[in-house]
């Protein structure tokens, strides 16, 4: 794995997935495998893991630093699991969302408004638009929408006036011009640069995350078997809401007449029985966690 690169919440998630030694697996984000690498250490000869990731790179590193006949890598988004599958169940699927630190630290991949590169931000290249070619061409409601409904930014109004201003002038290339774009507008900062919740809202549009992960978690208990777990690491609240949204819609009750008894009107095909976060240890050692939100579900058998 490549150094500084630190997996959250790591065993905890592991642990949760509850794994069998022939069962199988789908980590539905690769990153850099430090989820999969602790899953195939607790899987037996028989079991088997199957991981996605629709960064090139990612796919890459897996080839490189797997060989284990029992695992395989696609070159795909989670999204596709249901085409991916086809008609098989599995005992457990992992999902480790947004952005991760080796996207992050390398500048030529546009994700950072800490160091000057490409406005591309796309997890996966192939794709279009890059966040440039979107930012120098949509229109500005639909900039300030995005500002607002992806990163529920205050000032998306005023960010998406000042953005269309300057790109007549000059069009966005970098992200150090973004950057500089929006701090002028909130000179004064503490913790928080002012362009944090801009670059999140942009990434998460570009590559329709949200849309994504709703599409995903909407079909995913027809292909977890009974007794499966799904794990859910998300990083902010956008993501969270969607995830507590999609189990609690798992978990209905049916219009059934009054006198019969509140439990038995329940059906529940996928039950939360677990929301943790990240230690303080951890967060000390690695302050991305600070963020983080695991949830766990089980498929029932009803």
């Amino acid at each position: 794995m490549k150094a500084g690169h630190v997996t959250v919440l790591l065993q905890e998630a592991i642990s949760a997935l509850n794994i069998k030694p022939d069962g199988f697996y789908v980590d539905c984000t690769y990153g850099r495998g430090g989820h999969s690498k602790l899953i195939l250490s607790r899987l037996g000869g028989e079991g088997r893991l199957l991981a996605l990731d629709k960064d090139k790179y990612a796919v890459r590193h897996a080839r490189q630093n797997i060989k284990d006949p029992r695992f395989n890598i696609l070159c795909e988004s989670f999204v596709n699991l249901p085409g991916v599958l086809g008609k098989n169940q599995v005992d457990g699927v992992l999902l480790d969302l947004g952005v991760s630190s080796p996207q992050l630290d390398d500048a030529r991949r546009g994700f950072s408004f800490a160091k000057d590169g490409p406005l591309d931000m796309r997890m996966d290249q192939g794709s279009k638009p890059t966040a440039a070619d979107w930012l120098n061409s949509a229109e500005q409601k639909e900039i300030a929408d995005v500002l607002w409904q992806y990163g529920e930014e205050r000032k998306s109004r005023t960010i998406a006036r000042e953005i269309v201003k300057r790109r007549e002038i000059k069009p966005f290339t970098s992200t150090l011009q973004l950057a500089s774009c929006i701090r002028d507008i909130s000179p004064k900062y503490t913790n928080k640069h002012p362009a944090t919740r801009t670059f999140q809202a942009i990434r998460i549009f570009i590559n329709q995350e949200l849309a994504e992960l709703k599409e995903l978690l909407g079909k995913i208990t027809d292909f977890l078997k009974i007794g499966a777990r799904l794990v859910v690491i998300s990083f902010h609240s956008l993501e969270d809401r969607i995830v507590k949204k999609a189990l609690r819609a798992e978990c209905q009750a049916q219009k059934l007449p009054k006198e019969i008894p509140l439990e038995s009107k329940i059906i529940c095909r996928l039950r939360e029985i677990l929301k943790i976060k990240a230690s303080p240890e951890e967060i000390n050692k690695n302050p991305r966690a600070r963020s983080a939100i695991m949830r766990v579900a089980e498929r029932q058998a009803q």
